[in-house]
């Protein structure tokens, strides 16, 4: 199993950035995926959320309106795109899969929002 996250970098305020996670070694299309992320000093919080046929997405107040989650079953990829992004976004970004008690993380990406 893998999930293998790519995108991030070095963004100045009001800058956008998509982040791809590329999944391999299980039924991508039987999985929830969602993303998370982690900034320095603080604990990994919940960012985004997609259900396994793409249906239903959920996000945190605090990217409501800013960030998109989408997946691609076909390409057994899940995306986050980040518009107007924020100094308080910069974090390490993880994907994560969930299937019942069967969960995978990635590795994470860097996200630094600076000027």
């Amino acid at each position: 199993v893998q999930l293998v996250e790519s995108g991030g970098g070095l963004v100045q305020p009001g800058g956008s950035l998509r982040l791809s996670c590329a999944a391999s070694g299980f039924t991508f299309s039987s999985y929830v995926m969602s993303w998370y992320r982690q900034a320095p000093g603080k604990g990994r919080e919940l960012v985004a959320v997609i259900t396994a046929a793409g249906g239903i997405t959920t996000y945190a107040d605090s990217v409501k309106g800013r960030f998109t989650i989408s997946r691609d079953n076909a390409k057994n990829t899940v995306y986050l795109q980040m518009n107007s992004l924020k100094p308080e976004d910069t974090a390490v970004y993880y994907c994560r899969s969930q299937r019942g008690a069967y969960i995978y993380w990635g590795q994470g990406t860097q996200v630094t929002v600076s000027s």
